[in-house]
């Protein structure tokens, strides 16, 4: 009996994936500087893109090839293969989770065991009895009644991931840099082809391309993210800018934060700690604003906020909400030192607003509050 598989198609198609992923991981594409953990595990998938390029090519090409050390080598082969795509699989939505939502939360944690559980025994059990898949005396590989569950739970984890996006969009966060629905593509199309169009060799490549759009949308967004703080810097704010002059939003929250006593933290404990307390300042605002706007370090230890579909009692309740989210951390953080921020704020309605005023507005209230906070706290105490 002979193979049907296509190779010269097969293997043309590994090799793209090859020199794709070779080329990226040479030239330190997926190095983020603003993205640490996703660099990381950006690196070990790609890696494994080439792993299963090389070893998805020696299946199709020992396909139908006979010989006892053949038929074992492509039955292990075939399930590393299984393995990949739940790792990447797990990668992806890892990626993407926790790039919009910055954790990843307990059902999700319990959805990824359970996945990996039913798959890695399925495998193990597919080593006794052909669920999954099965190579035959003629070293042909065919899929097992079990095979279509490995679509499916790779088809709800990437659905997972696009879910969570869409949510972010709808709750209007902006995450025009990283569309989610590209990268998802490219798989789909991959999958979808090779699950009904028996022969060809479509996902490890489909996974690598993938893998390219997002890693260059990453880049794009890191040119618009400050380094040392993580939060998005000046560009973005001026894309802001030029796309609510352009756009009839209605009502927009604008705050604008200030670090109290910032140089004395650099003078007396060096700017290394001013640093930090920059840091811990941004990831406060994060935590607080979390999807409903954007942050951005505006210059120095300055701080925007913006919001859309904003409502009057909004300003109130950020400032609360931020104000005690420092004196919580000042409470533990065993720092010589206690973080304070001077907070101005207000509505804007861009159907009767300048957008190009709403800057200085909060930059005056912002001050008013600094020159409230400086009545009673002196500007040398850390000397």
């Amino acid at each position: 009996m002979s193979s049907t598989v296509n190779i010269t198609a097969a293997l043309v198609a590994d090799y793209v994936g090859i020199i794709l992923s070779l080329t990226i991981l040479f030239s330190k594409g997926w190095n983020l500087p603003t993205r640490k953990r996703e660099s990381k595990i950006l690196f070990f998938l790609i890696i494994a893109s080439v792993i299963e390029c090389i070893i998805d090519a020696v299946v199709f090409y020992i396909d139908g090839k006979t010989g006892e050390g053949l038929i074992c080598l492509s039955f292990i082969c075939n399930t590393i293969l299984y393995l990949y795509n739940l790792i990447v699989g797990i990668g992806f939505f890892y990626i993407v989770v926790t790039h919009i939502n910055r954790r990843i939360s307990k059902i999700q944690y319990v959805m990824i065991w359970l996945v990996s559980l039913v798959e890695i025994s399925l495998l193990v059990i597919n080593f006794f009895t052909p669920l999954v898949f099965s190579v035959d005396e003629n070293n042909i590989y065919k899929r097992g009644d079990f095979y279509i569950a490995f679509i499916i739970m790779a088809f709800i984890l990437l659905m997972f991931a696009l879910g969570t996006y869409v949510k972010s969009r709808l709750q209007g966060v902006a995450h025009r840099y990283f569309p989610v629905w590209e990268f998802l593509l490219p798989i789909m199309i991959g999958v979808g082809l090779q699950t009904f169009v028996y022969g060809v060799s479509l996902q490890p490549v489909s996974f690598t391309i993938a893998f390219c759009g997002m890693i260059i949308c990453l880049q794009n967004e890191s040119l618009y993210i400050d380094k040392l703080t993580g939060v998005f810097n000046r560009y973005e704010l001026d894309k802001i800018e030029q796309n609510l002059s352009r756009k009839n939003v209605g009502k927009i929250a604008a705050i604008m934060i200030d670090l109290n006593d910032f140089k004395a933290i650099n003078d007396n404990y060096s700017h290394s700690e001013g640093d930090n307390a920059l840091m811990t300042i941004a990831g406060i605002l994060k935590d607080v604003i979390g999807n409903d706007g954007v942050v951005i370090r505006f210059a120095g230890d300055e701080f925007v906020i913006i919001i859309d579909d904003a409502t009057e009692d909004m300003i109130p309740e950020y400032k609360k909400a931020i104000q005690m989210k420092i004196e919580g951390y000042n409470k533990t953080s065993g720092k010589p030192y206690e973080l304070s921020v001077a907070i101005g704020g207000d509505i804007f309605d861009l159907n009767s607003d300048d957008v190009y005023d709403f800057l200085n507005d909060i930059d005056k209230l912002m001050y008013d509050d600094k020159r409230e906070y400086y009545k009673t706290h002196d500007r040398r105490r850390y000397r």
